[in-house]
């Protein structure tokens, strides 16, 4: 079972930037094997999808209220995930969650969160001046 932990998290103002990081464990986990997203959830909201990434790592996928602004990207030397948020927004303020979905498809990408079978405890990010 593989087991993911985000880290990264904070605080920032508008228009600034921070950087998510996602490290998976556990195992005999072939990362490689793995579709990956983040996923963020703002208080009394339901969890939506914010990025997308292949096993491969060579497709991404962004959230329209996200693109152009955050970057997804993988090391599967390092079991890695992680996500530049630049121009940030008071309304990117939420708890952000990667996970993992084992697939032998290494081009497809996954947008729902029930496709996910593997999840970490999330970070806060909040953004404000």
């Amino acid at each position: 079972q593989m087991q993911l932990k985000e880290s990264g998290g904070g605080s920032a103002q508008p228009g600034g930037s921070l950087r998510l990081s996602c490290i998976a464990s556990g195992g005999s986990l072939r990362f490689s094997n793995y579709a990956l997203g983040w996923f963020r959830q703002a208080h009394g909201k339901e969890r939506e999808f914010v990025a997308a990434t292949t096993p491969s790592g060579a497709v991404t996928y962004y959230a329209d209220s996200v693109k152009g602004r955050f970057t997804v990207s993988r090391d599967n030397g390092e079991n890695r995930m992680d996500l530049q948020m630049d121009t940030l927004k008071p309304e990117d303020t939420a708890v952000y969650y990667c996970a993992s979905k084992y697939s032998l498809r290494r081009e497809v990408y996954y947008t729902s969160h029930s496709d996910y079978s593997n999840w970490g405890q999330g970070t806060q990010v909040t953004v404000s001046s």
